[in-house]
């Protein structure tokens, strides 16, 4: 019998310490090797324990159900990876300047050109394998939750400058993704959230993943884990997605906004070590889960960052032939296709704050306790 108390040890510790609340998933060979849940939706007064309905701000995971999405069309025949984004969304065109673009993490000061200061990028040239792979020149973010409405934020989203020459370097873009997103929505003529439900979530029977729109009634806010105290709604912020660029769009965003269990995660990310199950084409799979890009070791897929070298990358512990995704909020997504392995995670690191370091620390060590019991 697998011993899987190192695994349980390491969620369990960081209880409290990590984030109140964690759920996590382990798949191996397609048997649920493990799902556990520990801590509190209330941490405060210790109520509310978590259960595996309770569902987490995927954050930046959704990235990859929009990317599902998108490559769902691409086998349509409805758009091609290497079409222009402006053959879709015909303001995302014409001639623009690299530039220094607002810190997201510290209000007043810029950052300025990764490279390419002064020159000028013609964007009619980026590709939606652009968006996807991360190197289109777009800077990380715009504050779009600063712009007084959603038509607004979206101006700022499709008219933004650039950060660095196209093909350059790999800079991770929340803006690439939102542009997916509204790509899906022009092409299928559906909200994004229903695209996605009607593309992704439904043919997958992810009954469990959705994403709250925001104005819209929940029918029960008890299921739901609760994230930081927002400086910029001034709240602590339950049932509604943490990311204020997305909180700006609506609540539904191609970069975030989805909330879903350990359960459902771990199901979409077995869709893929199953070669698309009849979801997507075996095909398909390859060419999301092969390098696209690199960029001083970071390596990137469609969608997918890959296996990184770096002892501290939360891959590591993992195959060379990894691929996954993290969100801000403190969730993840890992396929191992050596080991036929797949590990969902999610916490509400963020109820404590921005600091990245436990989470960093807590993932690497979740990853190399699976490792080592399935490799016995």
């Amino acid at each position: 019998m697998i011993n899987l108390d190192p695994i349980l040890k390491v969620i369990h510790e960081a209880v409290g310490v990590v984030a109140p609340a964690i759920q996590v998933e382990v798949r191996h060979h397609g048997t649920t090797l493990l799902t556990e849940q520990a801590g509190w939706l209330d941490p405060d007064h210790r109520c509310f324990p978590v259960t595996p309905n309770s569902r987490f701000d995927l954050a930046s995971v959704t990235k990859l159900f929009t990317t599902a999405a998108f490559m769902r069309l691409v086998e349509m025949g409805k758009i091609r990876l290497d079409q222009p984004v402006k053959t879709i969304l015909p303001a995302f065109s014409g001639i623009r300047p690299i530039a220094a673009y607002e810190d997201p993490l510290h209000a007043g000061i810029m950052i300025p050109p990764a490279s390419g200061e002064g020159q000028t990028v013609n964007t009619d040239r980026i590709t939606f394998r652009n968006l996807l792979v991360h190197n289109s020149g777009l800077p990380a973010w715009r504050p779009l939750k600063d712009q007084a409405d959603r038509e607004s934020a979206l101006n700022m989203a499709m008219s933004t400058s650039f950060f660095y020459p196209p093909g350059s370097k790999i800079v991770y873009s929340d803006i690439g993704l939102i542009l997916t997103g509204l790509a899906i929505e022009t092409i299928t003529g559906l909200r994004l959230d229903r695209a996605i439900q009607q593309m992704v979530l439904s043919p997958l029977h992810l009954s469990h993943t959705e994403f709250l729109p925001i104005g819209e009634e929940i029918d029960d806010l008890s299921i739901y884990v609760p994230t930081e105290w927002c400086q910029w709604r001034q709240r602590r912020v339950i049932a509604e997605v943490h990311d204020e660029n997305a909180a700006r769009l609506g609540g539904i965003a191609g970069h975030a906004g989805l909330f879903s269990n350990a359960h459902d995660l771990a199901a979409f990310g077995e869709m893929f070590l199953k070669g698309g199950e009849g979801f997507l084409h075996p095909d398909t799979i390859k060419e999301m889960t092969r390098e696209q890009t690199e960029y001083e070791k970071t390596r990137r897929g469609i969608g997918f960052v890959l296996w990184h070298p770096d002892p501290d990358a939360s891959s590591n512990p993992l195959s060379q032939k990894a691929y996954g995704h993290t969100g801000f909020t403190g969730t993840s997504l890992w396929m191992d296709p050596e080991r036929q392995l797949v590990i969902a995670a999610m916490t509400n690191r963020v109820y404590y704050g921005r600091d990245a370091d436990a989470i960093l620390t807590f993932r690497v060590a979740l990853h190399k306790s699976i490792v080592e019991v399935v490799d016995k």
